[in-house]
């Protein structure tokens, strides 16, 4: 197993850490971002299908789709 030889200063461990939290609030909002479009209807990448159920009901059935998955 590989050794380091010196140890790991400081700002370099905090460069590391902010690089790391970078690409997750990145990834957070581009997350966000997709779910309000899908959730006002102006996603063109995702398509919600409605259920036509006898009971009025014409909630999305997205959920019901990704579960089934």
């Amino acid at each position: 197993m590989a050794v380091p030889k010196k140890r790991t200063s400081k700002s370099r461990k905090r460069i590391r850490r902010n690089v790391w939290k970078g690409k997750a609030n990145l990834t957070a909002i581009k997350a966000f971002s997709l779910a309000e479009s899908i959730s006002t209807g102006h996603s063109k990448s995702f398509y919600c299908t409605t259920n036509n159920e006898p009971s009025g009901s014409s909630k999305s059935t997205l959920i019901n789709e990704l579960n089934d998955s």
